[in-house]
């Protein structure tokens, strides 16, 4: 039942095969004092992790409770898996309502 959710992911990594992401993600930059920094993630990156982990605690929670209907998994792991989930899925959810609403402002600004 999750699984049509990760048609997502699979778009985003077809358009940036092809060459069409809407960013670009900076080289490595290494200060004069030899240390190497970190290559930066684009927001799409982040975006795409981000539902990754939430797709994958979902999936791991509805696996613990078929687990749990079968008898190989104790009420304590599948209320903490579903409530792991549940944390994921209303953080994600918090995220989207704050990236519309941003949009609607932008699209409502007069140039």
């Amino acid at each position: 039942m999750i699984d049509a959710i990760q048609s997502i992911g699979a778009f985003s990594a077809m358009k940036e095969a092809e060459g069409t992401s809407l960013t670009s993600s900076s080289a490595l930059v290494t200060p004069a004092a030899g240390f190497a920094v970190p290559q930066s993630q684009s927001f799409a990156e982040v975006l795409g992790n981000m539902t990754t982990d939430v797709i994958q605690s979902m999936k791991s929670a509805e696996g613990v409770s078929l687990q749990a209907v079968r008898g190989e998994a104790n009420t304590r792991e599948v209320v903490d898996a579903v409530m792991n989930a549940e944390q994921s899925l209303q953080t994600a959810l918090a995220i989207r309502d704050k990236l519309v609403t941003a949009y609607l402002e932008i699209a409502r600004m007069q140039i």
